[in-house]
C-alpha cells in the first residue's frame, strides 16, 4: 500500500472528510437563497441515466368533459394532454489539488490535515460562488446549465426544454418591462409587481420567490422599512436578508441580472423548478490520481446535471432594460 505525504493528504481528503460530496452540495444550496428552496422543497432530483433529461408536462385538459342528459352521446375520444420537455446534461468538474512540494512541507500528518481542509474550504467556496452564477444563467457559456434566464425570458419566448414558444403559447413564461428608464419609484414598484404577479396566479399557485438585483431591491427595501418584521423567519436565521410581498419571500441576489446592467427581478413558482443531477455525479468525488507528467495529487468532484422547469407559464420576470 502506498505511503508517504501523498498517500496521507489522499486519505484526510478520502476518509477524514468523507462528507466533501455532501459538503460541497450543502454548501452550494446555502449560499445560494434558490438553492436553498429548491432543497428545502424536495426539488433536486436524482436521475440514473439516460441520453437527456426528460421532463413529462401536462400541456392541455382532459377534452372528454362533457355535460349530457340520458341518452346523449359522450366524448370517449383520445386526449393528447402530456408532452415531454428535454434539457442536456451540463457538467461540472472540481479539483481538490496539492502539488509535491506542498505534501513534503506538510508532511507532518496534522499539517497535512490542515492543508487539506484549507484545500475543501476553497473548494466549497469556489463551488458555491460558480454554481450560484450558473442558476442565474442564460447557459451561454461553454457546457453551463441552463439557469433562470434562460428559462424565464425577458420576452417570454425562447426555446426551453427543446420546446419553441413562439409554437406552443403554453410555455411561454410572463413578464413586465416598466416603461421608461429609471423610472420606478418606492411608491410604484409595487404596482409593477402587481401587474406580473396576477398573471402568475392560478388557483393556490402563485409565486413563493422573489428575486431581485440590486437597485429592485434597495428600492422596493425602501417603501417596506416598515413592515421588515415580516420577514420570512426561517430565510432570515440562515442568513438571508428579505422581506415579503404578499405570500412570497423577496430576496436579493448579485446574480439576479445575469451578464447585463439591466435591472431584473424573478418571481418564481418553486413548485415547478427542480435540479435535476445524475445521481453518480451529484459532487461526488472520484479516485486520487497522480498526473503522469507532474509531480501533484489531483482528487477530483464530479456533478452532472441542469436547471429543468415543468411550468414556464407560471414563472416570471419584471425588469428595467431601457
Amino acid at each position: 500500500m502506498a505511503s508517504g505525504p501523498s498517500a496521507i493528504f489522499t486519505e484526510m481528503v478520502s476518509t477524514t472528510l468523507r462528507n466533501a460530496a455532501k459538503d460541497v452540495a450543502d454548501n452550494v444550496s446555502k449560499h445560494n437563497m434558490l438553492m436553498r428552496v429548491l432543497k428545502k422543497k424536495g426539488k433536486i432530483i436524482n436521475l440514473d441515466g439516460g441520453t437527456e433529461i426528460q421532463i413529462p408536462l401536462e400541456y392541455a385538459e382532459n377534452s372528454t368533459y362533457t355535460r349530457y342528459a340520458g341518452f346523449d352521446t359522450l366524448n370517449i375520444n383520445q386526449s393528447d394532454v402530456v408532452t415531454s420537455a428535454k434539457y442536456d446534461w451540463a457538467q461540472i468538474a472540481l479539483h481538490v489539488v496539492a502539488s509535491g512540494k506542498e505534501l513534503l512541507q506538510n508532511s507532518g500528518r496534522s499539517q497535512l490535515v490542515n492543508l487539506a481542509k484549507t484545500k475543501k474550504q476553497n473548494a466549497l467556496k469556489t463551488a458555491a460562488n460558480n454554481f450560484s452564477i450558473d442558476a442565474f444563467s442564460d447557459g451561454s457559456l461553454l457546457n453551463q446549465i441552463g439557469g433562470l434566464a434562460q428559462i424565464i425570458q425577458s420576452n417570454g419566448q425562447g426555446t426551453v426544454g427543446g420546446l419553441n414558444s413562439s409554437l406552443y403559447g403554453f410555455w411561454r413564461n410572463r413578464f413586465n418591462e416598466i416603461a421608461g428608464t429609471n423610472a420606478y419609484t418606492k411608491d410604484t414598484l409595487k404596482g409593477e409587481f402587481n401587474k406580473l404577479w396576477l398573471p402568475l396566479n392560478r388557483g393556490a399557485d402563485k409565486p413563493d420567490l422573489i428575486v431581485l438585483s440590486h437597485d429592485f431591491y434597495s428600492v422596493y427595501e425602501s417603501g417596506e422599512q416598515q413592515l421588515q418584521r415580516y420577514m420570512d423567519e426561517d430565510s432570515a436565521n440562515a442568513g438571508f436578508a428579505n422581506l415579503k410581498y404578499k405570500s412570497a419571500t423577496v430576496v436579493f441576489d448579485d446574480n439576479a441580472n445575469f451578464t447585463t446592467t439591466a435591472e431584473k427581478g424573478y418571481f418564481i413558482n418553486t413548485d415547478y423548478l427542480y435540479i435535476a443531477q445524475h445521481k453518480d455525479a451529484q459532487w461526488s468525488e472520484d479516485e486520487a490520481k497522480k498526473p503522469i507528467n507532474q509531480d501533484a495529487t489531483v482528487i477530483p468532484f464530479y456533478w452532472m446535471g441542469n436547471m429543468v422547469c415543468s411550468n414556464r407559464s407560471l414563472q416570471g420576470v419584471i425588469l428595467d432594460a431601457a
